[in-house]
């Protein structure tokens, strides 16, 4: 779901997910856990989905790049249910939540996922700052709303 924007295209990245696995199952060499080699499988059928439907090159939104500094907000990460971040994250323009995904979440160098992207290491380490910064933003939004109805309900 991270990397999806709707429960049906995640099924379908699941669902590509299974049939690679058991295609290239005489491939997998005992060494490493299973389930991180079943997930590197996961992660590249997500980004060759991604990549074919040509949702990389976003615009980026001029009015979300200056609204923070890059490392303010990253306690609001912390204190986050994460079905509500998941949900946030889920909400970004797709080339933002995916270099979001597989930086933060999955490990990978900005480096690595320009190669798996097709994009200079600058472009991933923009989209993921720009992520970070509407990510905050949105849920500095959310507390604000909170706060407003928490006050109208005193």
């Amino acid at each position: 779901m991270r990397y999806s924007s709707s429960e049906e295209e995640a099924d379908d990245f699941l669902q590509d997910t299974f049939l690679k696995t058991f295609q290239k199952l005489d491939q997998y060499s005992n060494v490493g856990a299973l389930g991180g080699w079943i997930r590197r499988i996961a992660v590249n059928t997500a980004l060759e989905h991604i990549r074919k439907q040509k949702m990389i090159n976003v615009k980026l939104s001029v009015e979300m790049e200056s609204v923070l500094p890059d490392d303010a907000g990253d306690h609001l990460f912390e204190k986050m249910d994460v079905d509500v971040l998941t949900a946030k994250i889920q909400s970004l323009p797709p080339g933002y939540r995916t270099v979001f995904n597989l930086f933060a979440v999955e490990g990978y160098s900005h480096k690595e996922i320009a190669e798996k992207m097709k994009i200079s290491e600058g472009t991933s380490k923009s989209q993921f700052s720009r992520a970070r910064k509407m990510l905050v933003a949105l849920i500095q939004k959310d507390e604000l709303e909170t706060e407003k109805k928490l006050r109208y309900v005193d």
